[in-house]
Parts: C-alpha cells; structure tokens; sequence
C-alpha cells in the first residue's frame, strides 16, 4: 500500500504500510451523518487535526461535515454531495454513491465514538512511526533542532512530564482584582450614608458611593468653579457611571442616594410656583389689554384716532415682552430624555443632572431611536462649551456655559453597545465618564440585616438641602481657588501621571481617559470641599488634604476605568471564556470533557473545535488546564479534558465590608 501524501515531512522516509483502519473511518463518518448529535463526542475523540483520518477522500468530507454544523447544515447524503460538488471535490472523494456507502457503514450511530478512538490510534501510530524514521535521519545529520525532535519523540510516546502546579491565575478581562471605593476619603456625613445603604442593601458601597458623587454634582455642577492655576478653571460636574448585572438591587441603592435631590426640586418649584402663575397672569393681563386696544384701533374710523390706538397697543404690547415667566425651577431630566430636549433644557437652566437607575440614556446617545448618534450636547455639556443645536428655536437663548451631570446605574452589555456607538470613543464621549465595575454580591448577601438608621438619613437630608438651596440661590457661579499646597499637590499628580500616558506606559491604552484625569480630580476635589463645607465656609480655599482624598477616589476610578475599557474591548473569544468559566462555577464541576461543555452550550459552540480558543484562553489565564492521561490506559494525551483551577473562586472580603468579591 502506499503511503498517504496529505500531512507528511518532506524529510520522512516512506513507510511501506502505514497503519490504519478505513473500515474505521467509514464508520465514523457515517455515523456523524446519521446522527449529527455525536459529534462532539466523536470529535473529541479524534482530536483537532483533520490529518487523523489517512484516506484524503475521508479527510475532505470531514472538513465538509464540519463546516455543515457550523452552518447548521444537515449532513445527509444528498446535501453534503451538493457542497462538495460546488467545491470541486465530489469527484475526488468517490462521487455521491460513496456518500451513501458511508451513510450505511455503520450498523448504529452508537458506533461513531468507539471507532473514532480506532481512527486516532492509528493516526499516533502512523505519527510515531514517521517521528522514529525522521529520528534515524537526525543521528545521520548535524541539521536538525535535536532538543526540539527528542522533546517532540518524548511527548508522542506519552513521556512528558505532567505539570503539577498551576500557573499564575490571571483575571478574565481586566488587570486584576479592582479596589474597593475609598469611602473614607468622602465626607463623615455622606460616607455614613454610603455605609448605612451599602449595609442595608447588602451592595458594594462603591454604587451608593458613586451615585452620593452624582447627586453632589448635581448640587454644585456649573454653579461652583475650581481654579488650580492661574488660565486653569474646572467646573464641578461628573458624568458617573456603575455596571452591574441584573438583580443587584441598582434600582434601591439610586434612589435612596438620590432621593434628596428630587425631593429638593419638588419643594423648590413648589416655591417658586406663585411667583411663576402672577408673572403668567401679568403677562396675559397686559397681552389682553394690547389686543384689545388693536381691535379698537381696526374698527376706528377716524386715522388720527386709529394711529393713537396703535401706539399705545404697541406700548402694552412690549409691557407683555418685559414681563418674564420664569421658568419651572428644574435640577434633574429624566434618563430618556433626547438630545434636542436636553439642549433646550440646559438652555433655560444652565445646569441639570440625567439621573437614572437605567441606561436609557445611552441607547439615546448611540442613535437607537433616531438615524444616527447625537453627542454633541453630552461633549458640550460636560466641558462647560457654548451649546450648538440647529433644532432650537432662534429666539431661546443658548447657554455659555452648560453644566451637565450624568449619573447612571445600568448592566455591563449597555457599555459595550455605547463602545460600539460611532464616535463614542474617538470624540472623547467615553473619556469623559468615571466608570465604576464593582463585583456582585448575589450569593453572597445576608438576609436580616438593619436599616439605614433615621439620624443618618435625616443628616444626608438636610446636608444636601443646606446645599442645593446655597447654590442655586447664587446670582451667578462661583469660582474657588486651590491653596499654594493644593496647586502642589496637583503639580505632582500631573508628574506622576504624565509618563503613564507614553505609548509603553501603564495608562497608554485609555490616554484619552487619562487625559482628563487630574481635571476629575479637581472636580471631585470641589465637590468634596464643598460637602465638607455644607453650612458655611465653602468659599475659602482648597486645602492640599482635600485634594489627596480626591486623588484617593481618582486612583479608585483610574483601576475601574482600566477594567471598564477592557470590558468594552472584549472580543468574542473572551465573551465565551467567561461564559464557561460562569458554567464551570455554576456546576461546580472540577473536571470536564469538552464534549459536555458543547452538550451543555450546543446554541455557543457547536463542535468542539469551535470551542478550543475560549478552553485555550482560560488554560492561558489559568483558570483550567488539560489533564494528560497516562497512555497505558488508552488514552491520548492530545484529548481535550479540563480540569478547572480548585478553589480559585474570589470570595468577599472584610476589606469590603462582606459587600462585594474582591
């Protein structure tokens, strides 16, 4: 017989009769094209490499069949002739009548996985017998790698050593375990609120933590300034934003943190509404009175008289003009609210903040209920830029100076859609939000634990509303300068950041993010003194202490802002890693065959081949890795079996207060 030419070294001598079993390998395919649902387990068996099967013919309509299941083809006869006809190989394999002799090959499909281990154990045997002739050619020759061909030979014969530790586990999609939210860095009175939230919810303190953050923005956001240098001002706004996945108790935690300010616009337009209802009553008053001097004026007969009429109805007419209606005092928008609306909005007010538990507002961002993605109110609004809308009206008066705040809690898919939103990230879109990704603590979370205590409420309460009223009663915005030590303290930031964002540093891949990092600092650092300062003395300076706990939280962001972005940029392989490794800790199996997982997620992988790059990045990360079993036994040490990485599950720890998994 001779030898087979598909999948041979050019430098292996010809053995005269290759061991093999086509009666075998007739069997295996036949069987995969009676009954498609054996295949992963006839292709477990069989391994990764096509070459297994020594006749060419059977080789191509392998290939064939899986192409077939991972276009969920059927794998009948007639339409696997059909593909290998428009390939060109229906000939070469035999024609369409061997279709069929391979379909009644085996008795049952039940055969297919017992003669796929025949099929494999020929393949190592023809494997070893070329690897012995290119070894006798090597002790002729100076040419060959010889460490590389005996470490070849050693592991074909089932001689490698088994690895008995496990590499370094490394994070699926982010640097490592991230930080807790550094609550002692924020005020006593707003850091008891967070605690008391994040113990009664049983949710990391980082959510209620962030969200205290939106609610002060929304306080203080384009009312109050920040001057670290002389040229260099910062308003107090933050686009905020925490992922966490479904039943993470988002919706409790944002309102309670955000109840406040609600609470404060409602009492606020309530106090505002008579002084609203008599300028609308003046103002009809005096509209009312100039028509109906006109209508006098277009029944006078007399011209003199007519024109007498017409003067004093013009006067009444710009008494109406004079009289203005202020506005219904607003702080919040709804988080569905559309870009035109915002922008007429943060016309009339100046400053608003989109608060919402959803993430709405994003879907509106990205364009999904309109032709295409508006951001240019998000841009303007968050920079302090003059407001640019060719939908508003010519006689509203557009804003110099917007300040907007963002502060939304929503599931991890919302980012990537907003990732995937054109001019998201090259317009600076994304590089202007401070991303919070705590750990969930579902399953993790105790059952009777005590409410948040009514001092503690009542004292976030009043705070907030000693504040807001402070602020909004201002007649135009306040700028607070940093002290000498304050502005020291930003100047070493900016030389410790700066290098981090060199093609080779640390910040390189988000330099758009790290940009505007000392600029959120001094934000934060506004809102912080202010907080700090609520009843009075918020007008002094800066301190340099202040400006370290905002460098805390800054730094807290920083870590999640590197897990944001890499969740962001996960491809699809690594998506169906953490889908495994989710169905591994789910089953809490400590070993696996690959077939099972297919099995198991025949809708994400339907081959077994389709599976090996997500199997091969987890074994990468070390979260599994293959188990070699000892060739007496019979079986293969190429087998796709996997073992996950015992007791390497995160675990929550006190230094989260039991809130969240480190």
């Amino acid at each position: 017989m001779s030898t087979p030419q598909h999948g041979h070294d050019d430098n292996v001598i010809p053995m005269t009769e290759a061991p093999n079993s086509l009666e075998a390998e007739q069997i295996v395919l036949g069987a995969v094209m009676v009954d498609a649902t054996i295949l992963p387990e006839v292709e477990e068996e069989l391994g990764q490499d096509p070459a297994v099967f020594y006749r060419p013919a059977h080789e191509t309509i392998w290939r064939t069949i899986l192409q077939h299941v991972a276009g969920g083809l059927p794998l009948n006869p007639v339409v696997l002739a059909d593909t290998l006809a428009k390939s060109g190989d229906l000939q070469r394999i035999g024609g369409a009548p061997y279709l069929h002799t391979l379909y009644g090959a085996p008795p049952t499909a039940s055969f297919g996985p017992h003669h796929a281990k025949i099929v494999r154990e020929h393949a190592k045997r023809r494997q070893i017998a070329q690897l012995g002739t290119r070894l006798i050619q090597a002790a002729r020759e100076s040419s060959e790698d010889h460490d590389e061909l005996l470490a070849t030979a050693r592991h074909a014969l089932g001689l490698t050593a088994i690895k008995e530790h496990w590499p370094a586990l490394t994070p699926l999609g982010q640097q490592g375990p991230l930080p807790a939210f550094p609550v002692d860095a924020l005020p006593a009175w707003v850091a008891e609120q967070v605690h008391a939230v994040a113990e009664f919810t049983q949710t990391p303190a980082d959510m209620a933590a962030t969200m205290a953050l939106a609610a002060l923005s929304t306080a203080a956001g384009g009312r109050v300034h920040v001057q670290i240098r002389d040229g260099w001002v910062e308003q107090t706004n933050l686009y905020l934003v925490v992922a966490m996945p479904p039943a993470s108790r988002k919706s409790d935690v944002f309102a309670t943190m955000t109840r406040p300010i609600y609470d404060i616009e409602a009492a606020l337009q309530e106090d505002a509404r008579p002084s609203i209802i008599e300028a609308e009553v003046a103002k009809e008053a005096a509209e009312a009175r100039a028509e109906a001097i006109m209508t006098k004026a277009r029944k006078a007969d007399d011209a003199t008289a007519s024109t007498s009429l017409v003067a004093e109805a013009a006067g009444l007419r710009m008494e109406s003009e004079s009289i203005v209606v202020p506005p219904k005092p607003r702080l919040t928008a709804s988080g569905d609210v559309t870009p035109e609306t915002l922008t007429k909005l943060l016309s009339t007010h100046g400053s608003l903040g989109v608060l919402s538990p959803e993430g709405d507002l994003f879907d509106i961002i990205a364009g999904r209920y309109s032709s295409r993605p508006n951001l240019g109110v998000f841009l303007q609004g968050h920079k302090g830029e003059r407001l640019q809308a060719e939908r508003i009206t010519r006689d509203t008066d557009l804003g110099e100076k917007p300040a907007l705040t963002i502060g939304i809690t929503l599931q991890p898919p919302v980012l990537l859609d907003l990732a995937q939103t054109p001019g998201a990230r090259g317009r600076g879109l994304l590089a202007r939000f401070l991303f919070s990704v705590p750990a969930s603590t579902l399953g993790y979370r105790r059952i009777v634990v005590p409410s948040v205590p009514e001092q503690v409420s009542r004292t976030y309460q009043s705070r907030l509303t000693t504040l807001v009223h402070t602020l909004t009663d201002l007649p135009e915005p306040v700028t607070i300068k940093c002290s000498g030590l304050a502005d020291q303290a930003i100047i070493k930031l900016q030389e410790a950041i700066e290098p981090q964002l060199r093609p080779d540093g640390a910040l390189a891949h988000i330099d758009d993010w790290a940009g505007k990092y000392v600029g959120a600092v001094a934000r934060i650092a506004g809102l912080l003194h202010l907080a700090d300062r609520a009843t009075s003395g918020w007008g002094e300076p800066i301190e340099a202490t202040t400006i370290e706990r905002a460098i805390a939280i800054g730094e807290y962001y920083t870590a999640h802002a590197l897990a944001a972005f890499d969740l962001m940029e996960t491809d699809a392989d690594s998506e169906k890693a953490q889908l495994v490794l989710d169905w591994i800790r789910r089953t809490k199996t400590t070993h696996f065959k690959a077939h099972e997982l297919v099995t198991a997620w025949r809708r994400v992988f339907p081959t077994v081949s389709s599976a090996a790059p997500a199997l091969r990045l987890l074994e990468e990360h070390g979260y599994i890795r293959r188990l070699h079993e000892a060739r007496a036994g019979g079986g293969d040490a190429n087998r796709l079996r996997y073992s996950e990485c015992t007791l390497r599950l995160r675990r929550p720890t006190t230094s989260q207060s039991d809130d969240s998994r480190s």
